[in-house]
């Protein structure tokens, strides 16, 4: 019983060793985050828009607006005045750019 106890020990301390011996690597984060302009969130929901509904529907959605709201942007695109439908949209984490969000008004 002591036997089994002692070596349950000396296994987790030889990978507690080998987990603490792992270098850190070195990760920045802006202070503003890493969407911290209207332009960049504008510039990556494009990029996320395009492969889903095409890049001549997202064009033709021109010009994008992003509002940003407790800390989500909040990109979309607009239709002509007196044109019925709905446009993409695109709700995306200002910390660290995650997509939250992807969906087309209809």
């Amino acid at each position: 019983m002591i036997a089994n106890i002692i070596r349950v020990i000396a296994l987790a301390s030889v990978a507690l060793a080998s987990v603490a011996a792992e270098p850190t690597l070195h990760n920045y984060t802006p202070k503003d985050g890493f969407v911290p302009t209207e332009s960049a969130a504008i510039a990556i929901a494009v990029a996320v828009w395009v492969p889903i509904y095409g890049a001549e529907a997202i064009s033709k959605q021109k010009p994008y607006t992003a509002t940003l709201v407790n800390g989500t942007w909040i990109v979309e695109g607009s239709l002509p005045k007196r044109m019925v439908g709905g446009v993409a949209r695109a709700e995306i984490a200002k910390k660290d750019g995650r997509i939250l969000r992807v969906t087309h008004g209809q």
